[in-house]
């Protein structure tokens, strides 16, 4: 009797192994989401308003991921002059199960600011809990839109994108994409600085209702003022939409490039560098092993008005001359923990650093992210949520 079970247990195990094999084969999903539209024009400037800045840019960053990267799968959640609601995007977004979130908008300030034509440059925002008086009016200008919609009180569970009181719905989730988004948000920043010639408001958390809804790393992206005369010119020029898709085309392929290096990692495999990986220009005489470096105490750089938390590190300091090199960072901890504490599971060189508040433990330095990604194996045998850092003279990159 029991002969009678061989069939169907082998056609479980087939079904097992074509299930394990489609999720290995599912291509990385970027959704591509180009603020507003429709009868909601965002903000306003004198020659052009933000939804077609904002649809410009996205159509130009979907051509050059389609030329440069045809293994990734492309989902906008606007490719014409259309409204969708903000739940709406976040739902295209969770249905394609999107590995990456980029919502492109244009930025502005309240007409009795003082600088209000003057104001310029470019900042990523990622979901986070640092409430400041003027990321909290960015998020309150960019949610109101769901006011546009009929009965959206119903909608968005009574949510009220003009009342203060409303945002600590944000404050009391659990946002387990963050670190993604924060190396998402900071690879695009950087070349909207380089690439684009913006000027650096650096990367920041607000309370987005589209960023809080998408299940997956999200950033959104202020191009620029449109309130200042010259950045609207420049935004709404063709050069100057291409120069910011393209800057944000090569914050997303570094940040690609990275996320698959840890995916080969868990997996076993070697990966190919990234077309456009500036680290190639580096001296390759820099490039030797970095294993007796240590961290330093050290403050991330504050950039325009934006506040940074101070990054607090372990170990004794020895400088590393600006040369980038990459930890593993496998456990976040309240407290400092002992040596030998259960908790670090044997890892002898465990270093640690504090970020946001929360003191975050490493182990290893290495010249490149492909030898960290060997380390990562093993780490990840003990800790299965460890990932690759970046670091330079002490500090995080992110």
């Amino acid at each position: 009797m029991a002969f009678h079970y061989i069939p169907r247990i082998f056609s479980l195990f087939i079904a097992l192994l074509t299930a394990v094999a489609a999720i290995a084969e599912k291509p990385f999903t970027v959704v591509i989401d180009a603020g507003h539209g429709g009868h909601d024009y965002g903000a306003i400037g004198k020659a052009t308003n933000e939804k077609s800045i904002n649809l410009g840019v996205t159509l130009e960053l979907v051509k050059l991921i389609e030329k440069n990267m045809p293994d990734v799968k492309i989902v906008t959640t606007r490719n014409n002059d259309t409204f969708v609601t903000l739940q709406g995007r976040a739902d295209i977004a969770n249905k394609a199960e999107g590995d990456l979130f980029i919502s492109i908008h244009t930025n502005s300030i309240d007409k009795k600011a003082r600088n209000y034509r003057t104001v310029a440059g470019a900042s990523v925002y990622t979901l986070g809990f640092r409430r400041t008086e003027e990321n909290l009016a960015v998020a309150m200008r960019e949610n109101s839109v769901m006011k546009l919609e009929d009965d959206y009180s119903t909608v968005y569970e009574g949510f009220d994108p003009s009342s203060t009181e409303s945002y600590i719905i944000f404050e009391m989730s659990q946002n387990k994409h963050m670190e993604q988004s924060i190396a998402a948000a900071s690879a695009i920043q950087k070349e909207l600085v380089t690439t684009a010639g913006r000027r650096d408001r650096g990367v920041r958390q607000a309370n987005f209702w589209v960023l809080f809804k998408t299940g997956m790393p999200a950033v959104l992206v202020e191009l620029d003022f449109i309130c200042n005369p010259t950045q609207e010119a420049f935004m709404k020029s063709e050069s100057g939409k291409k120069k910011l898709a393209q800057a944000i085309y090569n914050g997303f392929e570094a940040y690609k490039h990275s996320a698959d290096i840890q995916r080969a990692a868990i997996e076993g495999r070697d990966i190919k560098p990234a077309k456009s990986d500036k680290k190639k220009s580096e001296s390759k005489k820099k490039e030797k092993s970095l294993k007796d470096s240590s961290k330093s105490v050290a403050s991330e750089k504050n950039t325009d008005d934006t506040t940074s938390e101070p990054v607090i590190t372990s170990g004794n300091t020895q400088k590393t001359d600006g040369v980038i090199y990459y930890k593993v960072q496998f456990l976040t901890s309240p407290s400092v923990l002992p040596a030998g504490s259960p908790k670090l599971k044997g890892i002898k060189d465990a270093e640690y650093y504090m970020d946001g508040g929360v003191l975050k433990y490493t182990s290893g330095t290495f010249s490149s992210q492909e030898e960290a990604a060997a380390h990562l194996r093993n780490i990840k045998k003990k800790f299965s949520d460890a990932f690759i850092i970046r670091m330079r003279d002490g500090q995080r990159i992110k």
